[in-house]
């Protein structure tokens, strides 16, 4: 395992600690929240607490677009790898740009923005590229970056994509924080490895509390990436027994 592997989370980890923090969100928050800056009332679907588990899930893989070797570059094959390597010049490397609050900001705008200008084309593109990063993160294809990895992630993908189709809406109002909230837990989790993240890039000032000094060791496959999916599942459970 190389010295860049050792500093970054596992692609597992960002994934489950995404769909931890969208649960628990949904658990602890008002509705209003969720749906900002929509003017709304009442709770969420039980349906799109179930979609958004998935989408912030996927979501918080999307900081490591500048890495070229990252989960998020071997999703769609030589598609996003080549994509991962243009990003990661244009943002100045890995854990630069695509790794701050203004790119939280940036992204989290954007999936606004493209939901009321694109429209529904904007919203399913984006829930088909985020379940491929979910699935690939989760596991639930093949490992490695060969055609049998990523073919199995664009067929799954795809199907999920239809599946979700007749479900979420032209404009979820969610789906924006659902994107938000999924990239700032993968900065949250970066920020506990000695590297640390420029949180406020463009300045130089990078922000680290190093209490992992080793990713993808036992404890965090076996003990922390389980404790998230439990609590995810628990909490989606409370959420969805306790609405109105």
């Amino acid at each position: 395992m190389t010295s860049a592997n050792l500093q970054s989370v596992l692609g597992h980890s960002h994934a489950t600690s995404g769909a931890l923090a969208w649960s628990a969100a949904a658990a602890a928050l008002p509705f209003t929240v969720l749906t900002y800056p929509a003017v709304e009332s009442g709770s969420i679907r039980a349906v799109d607490l179930v979609m958004g588990t998935f989408l912030t899930a996927g979501a918080a893989l999307l900081p490591d677009a500048d890495h070229p070797n990252g989960t998020i570059s071997h999703v769609l094959g030589p598609v996003s790898h080549y994509a991962c390597k243009g990003i990661s010049k244009i943002s100045g490397g890995h854990r630069h740009a695509t790794h701050s609050f203004a790119f939280v900001a940036a992204i989290t705008y954007g999936t606004w923005a493209g939901e009321h200008w694109l429209g529904r084309y904007f919203t399913l593109a984006l829930v088909f590229f985020l379940l491929a990063l979910a699935i690939k993160a989760l596991n639930f294809a093949p490992s490695g970056d060969g055609p049998k990895s990523w073919v199995t992630v664009v067929i799954l993908a795809v199907c999920g994509t239809f599946v979700i189709d007749h479900w979420i809406s032209d404009k979820p109002l969610w789906l924006p924080f659902s994107v938000g909230l999924g990239a700032l837990a993968h900065l949250i989790g970066d920020c506990l490895t000695d590297r640390g993240c420029r949180l406020l890039w463009p300045l130089q000032i990078r922000t680290r509390v190093p209490i992992i000094d080793r990713t993808g060791n036992k404890v965090e496959t076996l003990v922390l990436v389980p404790i998230f999916a439990l609590g995810t599942l628990a909490l989606l459970w409370y959420t969805i027994t306790h609405q109105p």
